[in-house]
């Protein structure tokens, strides 16, 4: 008799601890903390000579590309990206070893979050070959001398949950508002102008973006405008207007993301059109009337 076994692989996550989530403690601990993990100046102008910032936002698309394919848990591109930007502060990188660089900062940082990290074979696969299992194996000893073995990194990510269980928000909406304020930071990490942002900054200016475009501030009006952001710098000791500018700036930046994404829509269906009717048709944008008014956004 032939014995079928039915288990599915299922990854174990331990759920958020809300004796941790409650304690004011545990969130002045991250403030305190968070700056540690940053890179102290624009390393484009002081350390790097051959990598330009639009070198960095390939890369990073790159990484956010591999991480949704393989289903990563969603600290894992912000951490990665960290440990990328550290790295270029201090030490001076070809443009030839940026990807290898990237794909380095992919494997230590799944390795620290996720229940299966990714292998270096897979990681090897996406560069198409270009670089070999033993050479990702041999940078990672370098990235972890100079990142002095400092891998427990402070992101964004860490001050969702404690951000988001104190705004008097409705429980039905919190994994709507979690998907969206997870978009926004992986957003702000392909961005250079946001590396050197306190990561509390960003989650703060992340959670105020996602309710605004999300819209959710208009059934109460204890949330709404000023009084929104007044509560978001409160719980995170971050001044109102350069929260407010925060926001904005991340704003700017999905606004930007949604035309380069319509942009690409465009070409795809012009290519479409010259090879003829026999290819499927792309489903439309929503063409959102303000940057963060859209309902499904995904990376």
């Amino acid at each position: 008799m032939e014995l079928l076994c039915l288990e599915m692989e299922t990854n174990i996550r331990a759920r958020p601890d809300p004796n941790l989530l409650c304690d004011d403690r545990v969130l002045q601990r991250l403030l305190t903390i968070e700056e540690r993990f940053l890179p102290q100046y624009s390393y484009f102008k002081v350390v790097q000579k051959d990598i330009q910032p639009f070198m960095r936002r390939m890369v990073a698309t790159w990484m956010l590309e591999v991480c949704e394919e393989q289903k990563c848990e969603e600290e894992v591109f912000p951490l990665a990206m960290n440990y990328l930007d550290r790295f270029l502060a201090v030490v001076p990188t070809k443009k030839c070893n940026l990807q290898l660089l990237g794909a380095v900062c992919m494997f230590l940082a799944s390795k620290l979050k996720e229940t299966r990290p990714l292998t270096a074979e897979k990681l090897c696969i996406y560069t198409d070959n270009s670089i070999r299992p033993q050479e990702l194996l041999e940078w990672e000893l370098v990235v972890l001398g100079k990142l002095k073995w400092n891998l427990a990194a402070v992101t964004p990510n860490d001050f969702i949950e404690h951000i988001v269980r104190r705004l008097p928000l409705p429980e039905d909406k919190l994994a709507l508002i979690r998907k969206h304020v997870q978009t926004f930071i992986a957003l702000c990490a392909t961005d250079f102008r946001f590396a050197m942002y306190p990561p509390s900054m960003i989650a703060t200016g992340s959670v105020g973006a996602a309710i605004c475009g999300l819209q959710l501030d208009s059934a109460d009006q204890s949330q709404w405008g000023d009084s929104l952001t007044d509560l978001l710098a409160k719980i995170t000791n971050t001044e109102v207007d350069v929260l407010k500018e925060c926001q904005e700036q991340i704003e700017c930046v999905l606004e930007s993301s949604l035309r380069e994404g319509r942009q690409q829509q465009q070409q795809q269906q012009q290519q479409q059109t010259q090879r003829g009717p026999s290819g499927k048709g792309l489903d439309e944008l929503d063409q959102s009337s303000t940057p963060t008014d859209v309902r499904d956004v995904n990376l």
